[in-house]
């Protein structure tokens, strides 16, 4: 009989099989291949759904499994990652999930045979729980379709499950809720296997450490734990150390090394093997297998390895440490304070907050909760003017995302329970929940700790139970004896995760009963800490001292006698103001003995002392406050206000900004004085911070915008100083940059960042704004003597005049730096196209923040400049001989490549209308389309969202969007029209020719070589054309507001193109949803600019307010325009490079000659 996966790890390392994907790739199905017979009739493309291949193509899934036994793998994977209702779903198929799944399972097994394992794939779907934008998903529906999923393996006859790619922890989360539901329903226990996915920072994309990532699922006590995909075996070494401290069994499936620049994986099997020796070596891995890219060549040599591995031998599990986590580690501390201030019935300032709506508010409190030392967050929303699961839910949230407070955890403080469950949904780490009790019984008990396990949460649980409040010593005891024995053998919690409240109940009251309330505390943490092994003690100590409320200097001063005592016989945490003393050493002996005669019950007369005490405290704290106020210092010192305009400019205030101009004038004598002693070193600093990631863009342009402020303020007085020769002696240093989008080019969203970010860096900019031609941004830049000169445009065309103004800054005999960016610009094109045409250094920069640097290195001293130059000339040098070598192997002839078309055999449905419509659509209809991902990239964001900063811009869009901007006007233009394919051509009406161009370098999976034709067929076909423009041209008040509303123009333009897409399919084509491809003009399928004038004789753009300029940049800049083709076999590829030949020949078609062409390609 075969030993179960437990035994086999425990004597040997695992090979796990590779890449089902690749193998798939190697197939090269077509459509009619994944529909199979069942499906021929289906509404949607299924062509790309490998799940599906279980059902359709069962014979060649078993022998791509077979394959990798026949390698040595020791564990099979089912084809299922994507096999769940959500990713089903865009395909139609969420209601094949129970078949898809047991079909995988079945085809899996029989491969396997009965001497190997077999685990049932999990992907992560397509949705990230931790960003709440952009999907409509739940944890509840994630957790739901998970279930689903791990049931039908189950059922299937799975050894284990595998949750794999894990990028963000709620999801995995999620699947380890719906994984545990599932094993409950099918009455069977199985393993579960985890494996994360990690950025090249070694956290998940949604932010979190490795090290949290392990904490945040231990709840659910995997079989293992490990690493997949991500990058190749080489750097999958540098985190799998992170691992080895864990009481798993580690697991690592890397892919074959990194995507080439065509998505090809190139490591082959020996280099592959050489990393997964050191891995083998070091002893880092139990289970050893392969991930994208991989293949059964790539196993074998694995398996070779593994066979003479000796296993990793797990750590012994750690059963005493509070283990706890928010996107990071809480760390091991003597004590644990919880912050108590995030409690709507403890701080009226923070209730009155959340009332207001102010979150940001609220967060800064958990901030200065964090940085007085809380190491645990208390959050309690419980108040009846309140929708406290709302509250709830969005101020953890917020905490989430803040960069402040989203290392830490939280503990989650409710008496509903279903609040408590909505939030833990909500969290990524490992929170802990306040509290249970078995003051509803034990069924009740049971089910909600049962509950907060599967959520992954540790538990406070109160003396408290069916008869009431414990408040004795007896009871106590009884009731957390009890407790302990229910969640440790009942429903499987650890001791360490439960942590107990024995009631901190207010001494000093007169009643005599209360007079042993602290003692009795005392003596039962003394008992749990003897008694329930690994449990910890917890106490909320305000209630303590509430006889002498609104005297706090008693008050603090009973908190810290009484933790020193509790910390001396066990107590582990509280939750308390972190700033109080966990120590008595401050306090004078007499004051100590009053507060210990009450909290010890030593002396029957004890609490009418520790009143005496307390009224003579409070009065000698009021003669203290009161002598402070009246006290008149012999000496007036005047405040130091030299930094305050600095710090003004780092955080973005305007409030206040003339009287502080004022105040420095005052001191400093002259305006220009202000600038350079007070503006300059704010600005400065924001430019040092930024460059070290330690500001964002829009923090960035907010402090931009102060210091324009204050310059426009003091621009009179400059003058004046200038006219009556006072500033004569002045003369500024900072270099000089001329900057502008060049001649035929409207955008200038990204060059106006970039001046942001060079001003905030000391540099003096000079905008000359959009459409500049060559001649007059040399004659400014000769003009001003600048020291650098930076151009920017984002349509093809642009690459062309920017070429154009290389050759004429060498024809004046100029040689200063000159930078190049731009959506279209590449480092290659730069050092290929442009550099050769110039004497001077040509910089490629692809994002604002590293232009500072190298423009610094540049204007410096002489020595730094050569060096700076000499690097940049011989990376380019490196980069034309690649490109040489590139062109000379990866591209096919012309007619070789157009013997691997891929050109459709039947025609798109017949539309329901054909013709040309206008259609206006308000920014209401669209903002749900709106793709903030993109929004916060153009902002030089996170694209995911986390952070305080990502959080505040999207806030601050919302605002526009809702105020300024609401009901924004988008106006958009579509012609459905007749069209056949003829070569690489669409004819369009039966009479224009549209010519496209073919990609000549064959797709490393396919190995075809596609034109946009290929998707028109070749008789009774039809295709879209649309233009869609923003009409927003009103001008902001600040420069922030400005790029603000020009990003969210850019974003409602392809909103737009989203909604037209949908329009076109649904109302004209009479299509039940969406599909096929919308590619835009200049870009990667439609390389050719030149295009938009011909459909420019279509659409007549001038009609709906979109002007041309020369080179084809649409005006506004928030305008887009392309095709719409809805045969479901089309997609988007990257024409790539092309030959002499293929230039030729479509110059020929387009009938223009090869300069035009070479100015309009991309």
């Amino acid at each position: 009989m075969r030993n179960s996966l437990s035994e086999e790890l425990q004597r040997r390392v695992l090979v796990l099989d590779g890449a089902m994907g690749t193998m798939i790739q190697r197939l090269e199905l077509d459509e009619s291949d994944f529909r199979g017979k069942e499906f021929t009739g289906w509404h949607t493309a299924l062509k790309g759904c490998n799940d599906l291949l279980c059902i359709t193509q069962p014979d060649e899934i078993r022998r791509i499994h077979s394959a990798y036994v026949d390698a040595g793998a020791d564990i099979i994977e089912t084809n299922t990652f994507n096999a769940n209702a959500i990713s089903l779903k865009d395909y139609g198929l969420q209601d094949y999930v129970k078949r898809i799944n047991m079909a995988g399972a079945e085809i899996a097994r029989q491969a396997a045979g009965d001497s190997r394992f077999v685990v049932g794939s999990m992907g992560p779907t397509n949705v990230s729980l931790s960003m709440p934008t952009g999907h409509n998903e739940s944890f509840d529906s994630l957790a739901e379709a998970f279930h689903r999923q791990a049931l039908a393996l189950i059922c299937g006859g799975v050894d284990a499950l595998l949750i794999e790619t894990a990028f963000d922890t709620l999801n995995a989360k999620a699947a380890i809720c719906g994984a545990r539901h599932a094993m409950r329903e099918a009455g069977r226990n199985v393993p579960l296997m985890i494996s994360a996915t990690l950025t090249d920072s070694g956290r998940l994309l949604s932010g979190q450490t490795l090290e949290a990532f392990v904490i945040a699922v231990s709840h659910a006590d995997p079989i293992s734990i490990g690493l997949n995909c991500g990058f190749g075996a080489d750097s999958m070494l540098e985190f799998l150390p992170v691992l080895q401290n864990t009481p798993y069994y580690i697991s690592a499936h890397p892919n074959a090394g990194l995507p080439d620049e065509m998505g090809k994986y190139v490591e082959t099997p020996d280099k592959m093997a050489a990393y997964i020796s050191r891995m083998l070596d070091k002893k880092l891995v139990n289970i050893i297998g392969g991930c994208c890219g991989t293949t059964p060549d790539h196993i074998r040599k694995i398996a070779e390895l593994a066979n003479q591995a000796r296993p990793r031998v797990p750590e012994q599990p750690d059963c005493n440490t509070l283990r706890l986590c928010g996107l990071e580690i809480m760390k091991p501390q003597e004590f644990i304070k919880v912050g108590e201030r995030c409690n709507v019935a403890g701080s009226r300032k923070f209730l009155r907050l959340i009332e207001e709506g102010n979150i940001d508010e609220a967060v800064t409190i958990a901030a200065s909760q964090i940085d007085r030392g809380a190491a645990i967050l208390d959050v309690n929303m419980d108040d009846g003017m309140l929708d406290t699961a709302a509250e709830m839910e969005r101020f953890v949230t917020q905490l989430g995302l803040d960069s402040r407070t989203a290392g830490t955890p939280l503990m989650i403080d409710s008496s509903d329970f279903s609040v408590i469950t909505n939030a833990l949904k909500r969290i990524q780490g490992k929170p802990i929940v306040n509290s249970i009790s078995l003051k509803e019984g034990e069924q009740i008990f049971l089910e909600h700790a049962s509950e907060i396990k599967d959520l992954g949460a540790a538990v406070v649980v109160m003396a408290f139970d069916e008869t009431g409040q414990a408040t004795s010593y007896e009871r106590r005891i009884e009731i957390c004896g009890r407790a302990y024995r229910l969640l440790t053998e009942q429903t499987g919690f650890s001791g360490n995760d439960i942590v107990f409240d024995p009631n901190v109940l207010t001494v000093a009251t007169g009643i005599e009963e209360h007079q042993n309330y602290a003692l009795d505390f005392l003596r039962a943490v003394k008992w749990i800490k003897a008694n329930c092994p690994g449990a910890k003690v917890s106490g909320g100590v305000s209630n303590l001292s509430f006889s002498f409320r609104g005297n706090n200097a008693i008050r603090e001063a009973m908190h810290s006698v009484f933790l020193s005592h509790g910390r001396r016989r066990g107590m582990d945490m509280a939750i308390v103001n972190p700033s109080t003393p966990i120590s008595d050493e401050h306090l004078s002996v007499q004051i100590k003995e009053a507060i210990e005669d009450v909290l010890l019950n030593r002396q029957t007369d004890a609490t009418s002392r520790l009143i005496e005490t307390a009224s003579a405290m409070f009065e000698n704290h009021v003669a203290h406050q009161t002598a402070k106020l009246q006290k008149t210092p012999a000496v007036s010192k005047p405040q130091d206000t030299s930094s305050i305009l600095a710090d003004m400019i780092e955080h973005g205030v305007t409030e206040g900004l003339k009287n502080a101009i004022d105040t420095a004038l005052k001191a400093e004598g002259s305006a220009i004085a202000v600038i350079n002693s007070r503006l300059m070193p704010g600005m400065n600093h924001v430019g040092e911070l930024f460059g070290a990631g330690k500001m964002f863009l829009p923090q960035v342009v907010r402090s931009a915008s102060v210091m324009k402020h204050a310059v426009e303020y003091l621009t009179p007085l400059i003058e004046a100083e200038a006219a009556a020769k006072i500033g004569s002696s002045h003369s500024s240093v900072r270099p000089k940059m001329v900057i502008a989008t060049v001649k035929g080019d409207v955008h200038d969203i990204g060059k106006n960042i970039v001046a942001v970010i060079m001003r905030c860096s000391g540099f003096e900019m000079i905008d000359l704004g959009v459409m500049v031609p060559a001649k007059e941004i040399i004659a400014k830049a000769k003009e001003i003597h600048a020291d650098l000169i930076g151009l920017s445009g984002l349509i093809t065309p642009s690459l062309h005049e920017m070429t154009e103004v290389a050759r004429l800054m060498k024809k004046e005999g100029m040689d200063i730096p000159l930078f190049i960016g731009g959506a279209t610009t590449s480092a290659i094109h730069t050092a290929v196209k442009i550099a050769p045409e110039y004497d001077g250094p040509v910089i490629h920069t692809s994002d604002a923040a590293s232009l500072p640097k190298i423009a610094n290195e540049l204007t410096a001293s002489e020595l730094s400049r050569l060096h700076a130059i000499q690097k940049i000339r011989q990376e380019q040098s490196l980069l034309r001989q690649k490109h040489l070598q590139a062109k000379s192997c990866t591209s096919l002839s012309l007619k070789d490549a157009r013997k691997r078309h891929c050109g459709v055999k039947f025609p798109s449905p017949v539309p329901k209308q054909t013709g040309v419509y206008t259609i206006e659509i308000y920014s209401s209809q669209i903002v749900h389309l709106i793709n903030w991902r993109e929004f916060l990239w153009e902002w030089g964001l996170n694209p995911n969202g986390t952070g305080i900063e990502a959080e505040r811009l999207i806030n601050d869009a919302k605002r526009l969007i809702d105020g300024d901007m609401a009901n924004a006007l988008i106006t958009a233009r579509i012609a459905l029209l007749p069209a056949v394919r003829q070569n690489d051509d669409i004819i369009i009406n039966n009479t224009y020719r549209l010519p496209t161009l073919r990609s000549q370098t064959p797709n490393p999976v396919t190995q075809s070589c596609p034109s946009i034709a290929d998707f028109i067929a070749e008789a009774d076909d039809h295709i879209g054309l649309f233009a869609v423009t923003v009409n927003s041209t009103k001008s902001a008040d600040t420069e922030y507001k400005d790029m603000l509303r020009q990003t969210i123009a850019h974003r409602f333009a392809e909103a737009a193109t989203e909604y037209i897409h949908q329009y076109a399919c649904v109302s004209l084509w009479g299509l039940d949803k969406k599909c096929g491809i919308r590619p835009a003009i200049g870009y990667s399928s439609l390389p050719d600019q030149s295009l938009i004038f011909e459909l420019d004789r279509f659409l007549k753009f001038d009609e709906i307010g979109i002007k041309l300029t020369e080179n084809g940049a649409m005006s506004p800049s928030a305008s887009t325009a392309g095709l719409v083709i809805v045969n479901n076999s089309a997609r988007y590829f990257e024409i790539g490079m092309i030959t002499d030949e293929q230039c030729n020949d479509y110059c020929v078609r387009r009938n223009i000659t090869l300069s035009d062409l070479n100015r309009f390609l991309r």
